[in-house]
């Protein structure tokens, strides 16, 4: 296994997501859209840029791009985002493009105490590939 801490050669993005994945639990399309189905109380949050959002997400996602889980996440943080920040006791289902960036933010939301995190394995691009149901936001 790769030593994040002491690293006999710096750690690239791949080592990240891989140190991520082995502490989490992932979802497929087919489970996560008979979840939603079954209105499941959970929480979809959509940790891709906002451009990437507007092109196409999963319905009732909210948007909470990567590089602002932890502030979003932080009750103690005047900017919080309360739909994420009170979930901790809640399902909660992150997705990204591809899973990777997604695998990294269900670790720092277990490690900030969140309960039942989920990945969206694959992320969009599966889910998208298996036929599932897509928002599309307005391009003008």
């Amino acid at each position: 296994m790769y030593n994040l801490y002491k690293p006999e050669q710096p750690a690239g993005l791949m080592d990240f997501v891989r140190a991520a994945k082995s502490c989490i639990v992932e979802i497929t399309p087919v489970e996560l859209k008979t979840r939603m189905d079954a209105n499941e109380d959970l929480v979809l949050i959509d940790v891709r840029e906002a451009a990437e959002f507007e092109h196409g997400h999963i319905g009732g996602a909210h948007l909470v791009p990567r590089g602002i889980i932890e502030a979003a996440a932080d009750t103690s943080y005047p900017k919080h985002y309360a739909p994420l920040s009170g979930a901790r006791d809640r399902q909660v289902v992150v997705y990204c493009a591809t899973s990777g960036r997604s695998a990294m933010a269900a670790a720092v939301l277990q490690m900030m105490g969140f309960k039942n995190v989920l990945n969206l394995a694959g992320g969009y691009v599966r889910w998208e590939a298996e036929g599932m149901p897509q928002v599309h936001e307005a391009e003008y």
